[in-house]
């Protein structure tokens, strides 16, 4: 059953994503482009994808009450610091947005479009995530060695 809704949770996010545009680098860019070209459809993307979280969140976060239906528990993050890892992979990630019009949401998607580019940052981004995770196994490794 839990396969089953991952699949179909993905599907509709997927769709969703295709529909609105959001995987079209194209409507990204415009719509970062303010000064130029601006198309503020997306704010309405972003805007549903609020309503539809919102409560959600607020019956996981703000009134924990139960146990989710195919999980022992939510997994809400614990850190609220504000750390450089935080802010470079924020800003890693709007600069990358800004300058190629995908990011994971839309990319993954359009995959089944086997457009050159899509299959490109797809890609990098796979490279990306796992330079992270070694890099991030390599700090903790010298951390705790040093701390030895």
């Amino acid at each position: 059953m839990r396969i089953v809704s991952t699949y179909l949770i993905g599907l509709i996010f997927g769709i969703g994503i295709m529909m609105s545009g959001m995987a079209n680098p194209a409507k990204v860019l415009n719509f970062f482009d303010v000064f130029g070209t601006w198309d503020p459809s997306l704010i309405f993307v972003m805007g549903g994808a609020i309503l539809v979280a919102a409560p959600g969140y607020w019956l996981v976060v703000a009134r924990p009450a139960g146990k989710p239906l195919m999980g022992e528990a939510f997994h809400v993050p614990q850190n609220r610091k504000l750390d450089m890892k935080l802010i470079a992979g924020s800003a890693t990630f709007g600069v990358g947005w800004g300058i190629a019009g995908f990011c994971p949401g839309g990319a993954l998607p359009a995959v089944g479009t086997l457009n050159p580019a899509v299959l490109t940052f797809t890609a990098a981004l796979i490279v990306g995530i796992f330079t992270a995770k070694f890099t991030q196994n390599l700090t903790a490794r010298r951390a705790k060695s040093a701390a030895a």
